[in-house]
């Protein structure tokens, strides 16, 4: 059971470096209840409904280096499978079937260490840019709900992290298609490529709190 499920997760995402095997056509639309039916658990249906942050699962390295952020169940599998641990669960919102209940993990530990690229690309998003400039707006310092092109995209601004800004809505109209050298108006900071281990795990844009101790170790 264990190859089949994993077999069927991303052929690029590391932590699923098992070889394929044919799944039944009728389980492809959840790779989950395919698993959680041989681990006993006879309906995924009878998972009790998390809060919206229960459901997801921060993945760590052997080293406790963060890797990913994957569904609950996904982390369920893992442990179930014994390569991963529970570290940290959510007692509130246990998962519970016809034949038994578990602890829904909200941090786990593999059990293998699983070797990293070390020019690993961190891909450029709106939610990316609001959180490296802490959703502060990078002209006037207020709070900012949007991004915006420091070299303005019609006069050949790229789609770079050196070329995005946090921004407010007022100074995005005020600004439009002028560069702030043109507005007069002096950068709170030089936007960069932001770095570090935490930035690299997938799906981390909306930490949980009981994260942090994890995601600032590898800051």
């Amino acid at each position: 059971m264990c190859a089949l499920t994993f077999g069927y997760c991303s052929p690029s995402d590391p932590l699923w470096d098992v070889p394929r095997r044919d799944i039944p056509r009728h389980h492809r639309f959840s790779m989950v209840s395919f698993a959680l039916t041989g681990l006993g658990m006879s309906s995924v249906a009878e998972v009790v409904a998390p809060e919206r942050g229960a459901s997801r699962t921060l993945v760590l390295n052997a080293g406790y280096e963060p890797l990913s952020v994957v569904s609950f169940r996904r982390a369920l599998v893992l442990v179930m499978n014994g390569r991963a641990i529970v570290v940290e669960s959510d007692q509130g919102h246990p998962v519970r079937s016809v034949d038994g209940s578990w602890e829904r993990p909200s941090v786990i530990v593999l059990t293998r260490y699983v070797k990293m690229p070390h020019n690993r690309h961190i891909p450029v998003s709106r939610r990316g840019v609001l959180r490296r400039d802490s959703n502060r707006c990078a002209y006037c310092g207020r709070s900012a709900t949007t991004i915006d092109h420091v070299v303005p995209r019609s006069r050949g601004g790229k789609d770079e992290w050196a070329n995005l800004v946090a921004c407010c809505l007022s100074c995005n109209n005020i600004k439009s298609d002028r560069t702030p050298q043109e507005m007069g108006w002096r950068m709170h900071s030089v936007p960069k490529t932001p770095f570090g281990t935490a930035w690299l795990v997938r799906g981390i844009e909306r930490p949980q709190p009981h994260w942090e101790g994890y995601l600032a170790q590898a800051a």
